[in-house]
């Protein structure tokens, strides 16, 4: 489930404990969490409902001025009409692992490790150090023209510059990426040939 800005906002602040979304199927279910850009938010219950039982108070608990206000962005998609409890469950965790950039033998084992991992579960074979490379040389550029330049699809892009973010090596930005404090570190491991 994504999550706009206001609304991660509102919910860090406790501003905000639901959110309706229409879907074929969920996306998350109860007891899961998501990690944002505002925390983590953490998922109390999701429970179908009908549109008739929806009022003003819930869409003023979703941040809506009105019932219809809410209404009206939900007719732009199709499926059933959700109700997700949620609550700030906390800071994302990526944020301080991406300001550890003292790599010690056993982190640089670990990270070396868990990269590898990924080169070889890859279909189009290695990949992470390329990706961080382009990442440094073109930090702030659209993630569509680094994928260009390396010849992947987007949104393939997208998803491997994810997990690189999960090992705290990169940071999204309004437009693009740039590598972390941790995500440098690695870099100079690289370039110093300690693996």
């Amino acid at each position: 489930m994504l999550l706009r800005q206001d609304e991660r906002d509102r919910i860090a602040r406790g501003a905000q404990s639901v959110v309706f979304r229409r879907w074929v199927r969920p996306s998350v279910r109860a007891g899961g969490t998501l990690k944002t850009p505002s925390g983590v938010v953490g998922i109390d219950a999701v429970e179908a409902i009908d549109e008739r039982d929806l009022g003003d108070a819930d869409a003023r608990a979703a941040g809506y001025g009105s019932r219809v206000a809410l209404l009206a962005e939900l007719a732009e998609h199709d499926g059933q009409l959700y109700r997700i409890r949620v609550h700030h469950a906390g800071e994302d965790p990526r944020v301080a692992l991406r300001g550890r950039a003292d790599l010690g033998e056993p982190e640089i084992a670990e990270l070396a490790e868990k990269l590898a991992g990924l080169d070889r579960r890859s279909r189009s074979g290695p990949w992470t150090t390329r990706v961080l490379e382009l990442i440094a040389a073109r930090p702030a550029t659209l993630a569509a023209q680094l994928a260009k330049q390396i010849g992947q699809e987007t949104l393939g892009f997208k998803r491997d510059v994810r997990k690189l973010k999960e090992l705290g090596l990169t940071e999204s930005l309004e437009i693009g990426y740039r590598l972390s404090p941790r995500g440098r570190a690695w870099l100079a491991v690289l370039e110093r040939g300690r693996l």
